[in-house]
């Protein structure tokens, strides 16, 4: 997957420029579809600060862009601890 930008111009928004803040993400799917809700959850509720619906290949391209970012960024920086998984199969705090 290429880096974003590489050979064409993105435009963003000043509010998509902020960002969305997210401590939780709940990932389902259908047949067709990938859909990833990124939650700000402050208990006892959250609330939905961004969904991305992909196709499955993309995502697979997207979980793969992920990995290599990773490692790049633990050669850099150290390796990332990682916190207590949680029981839900289909959440990541």
């Amino acid at each position: 997957m290429d880096e974003a930008g590489e050979g064409f111009n993105v435009k963003i928004t000043d509010d998509e420029l902020k960002g969305r803040y997210s401590n939780l993400l709940r990932i389902t799917h259908t047949r067709e579809e990938f859909i990833l809700d990124f939650i700000n959850l402050v208990p006892p509720q959250g609330i939905v600060t961004a969904r991305v619906v992909a196709s499955p290949a993309h995502l697979k391209r997207i979980l793969r862009a992920l990995s290599v970012n990773i490692e790049r960024y633990e050669k850099a920086y150290g390796v990332i601890p990682e916190e207590p998984e949680t029981t839900d199969d289909n959440s990541v705090h």
